[in-house]
């Protein structure tokens, strides 16, 4: 955590939803971002580095950023919910956090997943600045496809060698939609040693 890091306690179907608030230097925020973190059954967090990553490419670029732990996961209440009730957990964030003004969705591997049906459920409802899916966990679960009109908002970035979830399987998932994907070259799923360029790609896309 930064100085700027705020302890949040928010309430889900399932009970307190913990959380983490990040604000830029100067204190003002363009709008809010909700980051969703990896699989809560193999070590997934809000402490993820992907996923810090992701909330400091908001922050920079004038964003306020709230990254939050799905249920079961550290002082969140409930239990592992395939998907579902993690999705009901990041609606409840929204709601809760930024029920009104500019808000982009960013999640990570299970996170996109999960961020993509939320995207899906909001559309109709509330319009979203920015989408950030990273590492989309498409070879282990039907990830919700990207409207048409949130095509020039979103952007998708997989490592070329993930060998967590294969390129192969966000093609097949993006190819269809024709959504174009970021692949880096060399990269895996973790984006080890690879951190600073994925924020500056987010961060490009943020100030696109």
């Amino acid at each position: 955590m930064n100085a700027a890091t705020q302890i949040l306690t928010l309430t889900g179907s399932a009970g307190i939803i913990e959380a983490l608030l990040d604000v830029p230097a100067d204190g003002t925020a363009r709008g809010t971002a909700i980051v969703a973190h990896p699989h809560p059954l193999f070590g997934g967090t809000l402490q993820n580095k992907v996923v810090q990553t992701l909330a400091r490419a908001f922050v920079q670029c004038g964003w306020q950023a709230v990254r939050f732990n799905f249920r079961g996961v550290g002082a969140s209440a409930g239990t592992y919910d395939e998907g579902r009730g993690e999705a009901e957990d990041m609606l409840a964030v929204v709601e809760q956090v930024a029920p009104q003004g500019p808000l982009a969705l960013a999640g990570f591997s299970f996170g996109a997943f999960v961020t993509s049906h939320v995207a899906q459920t909001l559309a109709p409802v509330r319009s979203l600045e920015k989408l950030v899916l990273v590492g989309t966990a498409a070879s282990r679960f039907v990830v919700a496809p990207v409207a048409p009109e949130l095509h020039e908002k979103t952007l998708v970035l997989h490592g070329e060698q993930d060998d967590t979830v294969p390129l192969s399987s966000v093609m097949d998932w993006a190819r269809p939609q024709s959504l174009p994907v970021t692949v880096i070259p060399g990269v895996e799923h973790f984006f080890h040693g690879q951190l600073p360029l994925l924020r500056s790609l987010v961060a490009r896309h943020l100030r696109a």
